[in-house]
């Protein structure tokens, strides 16, 4: 039977103990995207965007939410991460809507706990830092399908989205 793990026995909320967990190479894999306009795709792709380089932004964002995951969500362990990769990719179709930028997270580390939250933390940033970026010209994008993809490491061994 599955279980919360966060909740103690009288139910009340708790930071899991790690402490007898083997160290171990763990890594996660998260992806998410923002749909918007084409012509806001056009404006991020040739980097005419009033605020500057917004993928080159949204990188350094969501690497730096990574690092601070345990800062956002209170019962994350803080981590030292030994990486943290952001990918983007873009794709402009019609109708208008459905521009979007993909992001991809992979995060890794050594330890006793994994990175599924650090690398689901650092999709939602960077996404949110380019609604932040374009939003005086694009209100009404949407950012969704933000979910893991995969993740090694641990006791509870290899996950992979689908399967």
């Amino acid at each position: 039977m599955n279980t919360l793990t966060h909740f103690d026995a009288h139910g009340q909320a708790h930071m899991v103990d790690v402490g007898d967990k083997p160290i171990t190479r763990r890594v996660a894999i998260a992806q998410g995207r923002i749909e918007m306009q084409a012509s806001t795709l056009d404006l991020i792709q040739s980097g005419s965007a009033k605020k500057g380089d917004v993928l080159g932004i949204a990188r350094i964002a969501g690497i730096q939410a990574a690092k601070k995951t345990s800062d956002l969500i209170p019962l994350c362990h803080p981590l030292a991460l030994t990486k943290v990769a952001i990918e983007f990719e873009t794709q402009a179709e019609h109708p208008p809507m459905s521009a979007y930028v993909s992001c991809t997270a992979r995060v890794e580390t050594s330890g006793q706990t994994g990175v599924e939250m650090e690398a689901l933390v650092a999709v939602q940033v960077a996404l949110l830092t380019i609604y932040d970026m374009c939003k005086a010209v694009d209100r009404g994008m949407v950012m969704t399908l933000t979910h893991l993809l995969e993740k090694s490491g641990g006791r509870s061994g290899h996950f992979l989205h689908g399967r």
